[in-house]
């Protein structure tokens, strides 16, 4: 028995209701405008908004979380369901007779430039950042990825092992990169997430001396051809990089093969790459790469295969896994989105998944302000957070298992980039005063991945026949705790009313102009 039950028969019983186990309850966005309807909540040392741990509603109602051009962001509110009502005319119907893929998860990554701008920030700030994302206070993310060495996310260009001709790998070694910035706040996100994070890594470049190019950037390749020394000197500095990570504790769940290998493909490419053709990946995963994982202490770690622009499939699902000796060492295929406007889904993930629905599909890297002809950072854009749902929403409708964002955070510039690539990222650090900023981007993501564990299937969400052409986008989740979540999304300029029916009755509902919604409620 606790402190206050000994004590219950001394006190009122008003006085007890601390002891009930609950959250301190949640903290608002402390709002700040750069322009009309451009707005980020600010976090520092002394506050940050927070939310509730999630808590699935009594029978017969639902919870609804809503983020809104207007201003919302993640607000939580109550309803019951409806018996009877007149319906709307667009009705959403979960279906859960209709199974189709379950979730791997939502996240970032780990880039050195995202480590330096959360080390910058005093140690309390930093805390709530970390926290904003990792803990049940914020949004829970369970995907982190991590490059292997530097990429153009660096303050410079380095692999783990910069000694020419060293193919025993004896000068191998973590980065101080590694040991004083990823790693500790790896530590640091571990302690505060309830649910298991899945890290996973990705390698930008070779030491130059496996290249053709002999260079960390521009065209090229590895020297040779599969199973030679070149070759199997690059597997095996995939499996020391997890030797060294687990000294300090850390252990991944997968790697990709390489991050963008048609990158290095490609006359001057203006940072760090790794040329593979579709034929050269498989032979290296057949070869070298899958052997290597597979005889050493790591071979429960899965191997990703792609890591690049969907434009590849199925082309490249077909020739790395049509190969038995490659396939029987891939688990899942990787996709960025930065090329999406040319490669439709239906032409490239729906296909890659009819032909391998062994295989997982997964977003591993997406940003906004990429293209050369956008702003780099723009704070407070909620189109940009349109983006993020509509991609998310998207590629979960098409058979993806989840999806992971660029970098965790970035400086006011949108870096550092030792190239000067600068990009947005939902989190944006001041240093200079000690400040971060939660952006729309931040709240749009945190739609799916606070309320879609790890383990959750998509189910079956039919609109009513009437209305088949509408603006919403949505999607349905059945969780593990037999909850369901919908996700709604308006990108219209119009509010849009809308029932969403289970068997548990109707909820009659709308959806406010520029917004997106999270609906949870258990089955009966």
């Amino acid at each position: 028995m606790g402190a206050a039950g000994a004590l219950g028969w001394l006190l009122p019983p008003l006085l007890l209701l601390p002891a009930l186990p609950r959250a301190a309850g949640a903290r608002p966005c402390s709002p700040k405008y750069f322009g009309r309807d451009a707005m980020v909540c600010v976090c520092n040392a002394m506050y940050c908004d927070t939310l509730d741990p999630v808590v699935l509603p009594a029978s017969g109602t639902y919870v609804k979380y809503e983020s809104s051009k207007a201003g919302k962001r993640l607000e939580r509110s109550e309803g019951s369901f409806q018996r009877s009502l007149r319906a709307p005319d667009l009705v959403l119907t979960v279906d859960t007779t209709q199974r189709y893929q379950k979730v791997k998860g939502f996240g970032g990554a780990m880039t050195d430039a995202a480590a330096i701008n959360i080390l910058s920030l005093p140690e309390t700030a930093r805390d709530h950042l970390l926290r904003s994302y990792f803990s049940e206070e914020g949004l829970e993310y369970n995907l982190v990825r991590l490059p292997m060495a530097s990429c153009d996310f660096s303050l410079y260009a380095y692999t783990y092992d910069d000694v020419p001709f060293d193919y025993e790998l004896t000068h191998f070694s973590l980065s101080d990169e590694d040991t004083k910035l990823k790693i500790p706040l790896l530590h640091q996100a571990l302690a505060m997430t309830k649910r298991p994070l899945s890290l996973y890594a990705s390698p930008w470049t070779s030491p130059a001396w496996m290249k053709t190019s002999e260079s960390f950037v521009g065209k090229g390749t590895l020297k040779g051809q599969a199973g030679d020394k070149y070759h199997k000197t690059w597997a095996n500095y995939f499996v020391r990089f997890l030797d060294e990570y687990a000294k300090h504790n850390l252990t991944f769940w997968a790697v990709t093969a390489e991050n963008e290998p048609m990158a290095g493909l490609i006359n001057n490419y203006p940072f760090q790459c790794l040329g593979f053709t579709a034929e050269q990946q498989r032979d290296f995963i057949a070869r070298d790469l899958g052997p290597a994982l597979a005889n050493s202490s790591h071979r429960d770690v899965r191997l990703i295969i792609l890591d690049d622009n969907r434009l590849h499939l199925p082309h490249w699902a077909k020739v790395v896994l049509e190969d038995e000796e490659a396939a029987r060492y891939v688990h899942g295929i990787g996709i960025h989105w930065y090329l999406d406007f040319i490669g439709p889904i239906q032409d490239t993930v729906v296909p890659t998944h009819e032909l391998f629905p062994d295989y997982f599909i997964l977003g591993t890297e997406a940003c906004t302000g990429a293209g050369f002809w956008e702003r780099d950072v723009i704070l407070g854009c909620w189109e940009r957070g349109n983006q993020y749902s509509h991609s998310i929403l998207t590629n979960l409708n098409h058979f993806v298992a989840g999806w992971t964002d660029w970098n965790l955070a970035l400086n006011l510039e949108g870096g550092p980039n030792w190239v000067k690539n600068y990009v947005d990222s939902p989190v944006i650090v001041d240093s200079s005063e000690g400040i971060f900023y939660k952006q729309p981007m931040f709240y749009h993501l945190g739609h799916f991945s606070k309320f879609i564990p790890e383990g959750s299937q998509r189910v079956g969400l039919v609109a009513s026949k009437e209305s088949k052409k509408t603006d919403l986008e949505y999607t349905a989740f059945l969780r593990p705790d037999g909850a369901v979540v919908v996700v709604v999304l308006n990108r219209s300029l119009q509010n849009i009313t809308f029932g969403l029916a289970d068997t548990v009755g109707l909820i009659a509902a709308v959806a406010p102009a520029s917004s997106i919604q999270t609906y949870l409620w258990q089955r009966q």
